[in-house]
This record gives C-alpha cells, structure tokens and sequence, in this order.
C-alpha cells in the first residue's frame, strides 16, 4: 500500500512539473512575433539573426515567442507564395509583431493583407527591396543601410584603401530599385568629386533561370578578366549577397580591394572565401571577426579587406525582433529613433551607428517611419575607418537615380 501511495505521489509530482513547465511555458509566451527571412544560399546572416531570437526567446512550436519562416530563393517568380506565408502568421490570435529582412519585393502587398486582418499588428521591414514611398504605406517601421551616405562614404573608404578605379556589380532588377539606382548614381558622382575612376559590370540575377550556383559561376569566371582590364588598384562592389563569395574569393586569388558588402557583415562571403570553419565562433562576432582577420591577413589582405565589426543582416532581423518585443510589452516606442539603436545595440556591443529618417529626393520630405543606418567601416588588418564621423557634402542628398 506504501509503495502504491509513494508510486502516486510521484506521478503526481510528475504531472504537476509537466504541467507547471506548461503553464510557465505559455506564460512566457503571451504573444507572438513572426519573423521572416530568406534561406542559407540567399542570405544566411539573416536567417541567423532569426536563430538568434529563437534561442533567447523560444519558438512557437516549443511554447515560445518567435515563429520563423522563409521565403523561397526565387522569391521574384514566387511572390504569391511569399505574399501568402506572410498573412498566415497574422492567422495566430497571439501574433502580435511580424518582422520581414529582407523586405523583398511583394512585402507592401503581404502587410496590407496582414493589415485587413488584424490592424493592430507591428509590421516591421528590414532592407526593404521595395521603393522607399511604396514600403512607407504599409509598414509601421523600415529600417535601410544608408543608400545615401554610404554611396559617398564607400568611395571614400576605397579612396583610403588606396583605389584608383571602383567597379561596380549588379543586374537591371537591382538597378530598378530607388535605393540601389539612386546609390550607384551617388557612388559614380563620389567618385568623379574624389579622382576615382568608376566602372560598372553586369552579371547575372541568382533569382533568373540560371540561379544562384549559374551567377557564382559567372562571377568566378568574369573576375579575373576584370583584374586585368582595371588593375589590382580596384575596389570591387556587388549588390547581391550570393555575388559576394566567389567575388571575394577570386580578389584574394588575383588581387584587388573590396571596402565592405553591400549588406556587410565579417560572415559575408567571407568563410566561405577563405575556407573557415566558423562553428566554434557561432554569434560571437568578436571572435568571428577575429578569426576572418587572421585568415585575410594570412592571404596578404591586410589594409585591402573590410567589413562592418557585426553582420547587418543578423543585426537587423535580430535587431528588430527585440524592437517589435520591446514596443509589443510598452517599453519601447515604435515612433523612437533612440529605441530603435537600443534594440540594435544589444547586439552590436561597443559598435558605433549613425542614421537619421529618410528625405524624399522628390518632394524634399522627410519620412517618419523609414530610418538609413549605417556603421563604421572596419579595414583587416588596419582597423576601423572613422566612417560615421565623415560629413558627406549636402549635393549628395539631392542626387536620384538614373532612368
């Protein structure tokens, strides 16, 4: 009989820790943010930024608070399905927050959607692919790498680095946004104000027919050639992530400079690049970049190489989780700059960030719910370049993108 009642009090106690940790689960978890990314091949710092937010917060589906998808790598041909991923979150009766990095075309229509479902959802983009007003309908907050500031500073960052010549890589889907055709105008003038000669190259879109694995090719192939027709005094600067590896990869084969990546991070391009196995470093950014250090600098990149100190991408999508958090639980407003560089701050530790809110080259106003951001740059082997603290000339800011 004992032993039959000792047996019961220790399913009992049993339950009530399966059901306690239950309780306590759902307790921790009072709502929901969903947060979408692209995929490993497309832009793998921001699906981290994803892992990141799960392992402090939890994920849905083990009663915790974030729920993350992705969107397919040929989101351009896929829209409907990405549109539709979306809306479903707004499905949860507990989504409160849904965060898109990178805002990929198609996420003004998805937020309206979501917005005709539940109107009180936080709706959060990062990296928006969509023009600036097009996304400002829909989006309670957009957050962008500096198109502005950065299309001068980079040049001056090259310049420093020692190039005589910048060239620039993209295709017409890119070069279609305002805020990438807008930067390459600024850049091109950048250059001509700084003695820089500059160039611009075509190679294939990774979301076309010939995918991802056909652009890395073509980049592998075509770098060489471009060595030798602009000299290892160039500075090398692609708009697409999947570009960035073989791009890399070859500079350090055949020479040339790079200033960062167009979305910069010590993860872009960089490992793979180099053959570094990053594992042991995971989410530690210091010690990443510590790593991908040593590596340049052992293949001669030293003063040639560089960076921003913490992934963009993780930062974002990271970044905007805590921001949608803090807003959602009151401690944060969705209308604070300073709240905004908080949220990013814990995880950028010691890094340091300028931005300020978007100014219609159009109109001349100034949007209250888009914000460019920008860091430091960080050259291997040197150290960093006192970027933010650069004063870019007032023209810079009336400049529009070529038709």
């Amino acid at each position: 009989m004992k032993k039959i009642a000792k047996l019961t009090a220790i399913m009992l106690a049993l339950a009530f820790i399966l059901v306690g940790a239950d309780v306590f689960a759902q307790a921790k978890a009072k709502f929901h943010i969903g947060v979408v990314t692209g995929t490993v091949s497309q832009s793998e710092d921001d699906l981290r930024g994803a892992e990141a937010l799960i392992k402090a917060y939890g994920s849905v589906k083990a009663g915790g608070m974030i729920q993350h998808i992705t969107y397919p790598d040929d989101f351009m041909s896929q829209q409907e399905t990405f549109i539709s991923s979306v809306v479903a979150l707004a499905d949860d009766p507990l989504m409160k927050a849904i965060v898109i990095n990178q805002a990929i075309p198609g996420t003004t229509e998805a937020f309206k959607r979501v917005r005709e479902k539940n109107k009180d959802i936080l709706l959060l983009a990062g990296e928006p692919h969509e023009d600036p007003l097009v996304i400002q309908s829909a989006a309670d907050l957009a957050l962008s790498a500096d198109f502005v500031s950065r299309g001068y500073t980079i040049i001056w960052a090259a310049k420093q680095l020692g190039a005589k010549t910048f060239v620039h890589i993209s295709f017409p889907r890119h070069m279609s946004y305002e805020s990438l055709g807008r930067r390459r105008a600024i850049m091109e003038e950048a250059c001509n104000d700084l003695g820089i000669k500059f160039a611009f190259e075509t190679a294939p879109d990774p979301t076309s027919d010939v995918g991802v694995a056909g652009a890395q090719q073509f980049i592998l192939e075509k770098v060489p050639q471009w060595i030798e027709k602009y000299g290892k005094e160039t500075a090398f600067f692609c708009t697409n992530d999947a570009h960035t590896e073989p791009l890399l990869k070859q500079l350090f084969a055949y020479g040339g400079l790079f200033v960062e990546a167009d979305l910069p991070s010590p993860l872009m391009g960089y490992p793979g690049a180099l053959g570094l196995d990053l594992s042991k470093e995971a989410g530690n950014f210091p010690a990443i970049l510590k790593s991908v250090e040593a590596a340049v600098v052992a293949k001669g990149g030293a003063g040639k190489f560089g960076t921003w100190a913490f992934s963009y991408g993780y930062t974002l999508t990271a970044g905007l989780g805590e921001f949608a958090k803090n807003v959602v639980e009151g401690k944060a407003k969705k209308t604070s700059l300073n709240d905004v560089f908080e949220a990013l701050a814990k995880y950028t530790p010691g890094a340091k960030w300028n931005g300020a809110y978007y100014l219609d080259v159009g109109t001349g106003v100034r949007a209250r719910n888009q914000v460019l951001i920008y860091m430091d740059t960080y050259v291997f082997g040197k150290g960093f370049l006192p970027t933010t603290k650069q004063k870019v000339p007032e023209k810079y800011f009336t400049i529009k993108m070529k038709n």
